[in-house]
């Protein structure tokens, strides 16, 4: 499992803390630039834009993302989980860089907000 493996997966699991301490994940798509993952509300449907895990960003920044890799041979398994703080902004840098890895963004521009992660600590598993 490589840097450039999880860079090129097209969807992590981001974990969130709600405010009274529960796990709360979501799968995401994502991008890795500058040492920073960036995930953004997206224009997908949605019941509605107050998402929870904004919420949980804003009151607990502590989060994690994971990406991971399945296969019926078990020798080729692997998994990559960063932890980080988490904070909601607004960034049409980080939205121009999923666009650039997303095709499905180019036509459906994701409005935001963005969940930025930084302060990666990287843990990882291989087969």
């Amino acid at each position: 499992m490589t840097r450039d493996e999880f860079t090129q997966a097209r969807v992590a699991r981001l974990a969130t803390v709600t405010p009274d301490g529960r796990p709360h994940v979501v799968p995401v798509c994502f991008v890795l630039a500058d040492d920073a993952i960036f995930t953004a509300v997206d224009a997908k449907p949605k019941s509605t834009r107050a998402l929870r895990r904004l919420d949980n960003v804003r009151a607990n920044p502590r989060a994690s993302l994971i990406v991971d890799h399945y296969d019926d041979d078990w020798s080729q398994l692997w998994w990559v989980r960063v932890d980080g703080r988490a904070r909601v902004v607004d960034d049409d840098r980080a939205i121009d860089l999923l666009v650039a890895k997303y095709p499905q963004y180019v036509e459906r521009r994701p409005p935001g907000p963005i969940i930025a992660i930084d302060e990666l600590v990287w843990s990882r598993w291989s087969a």
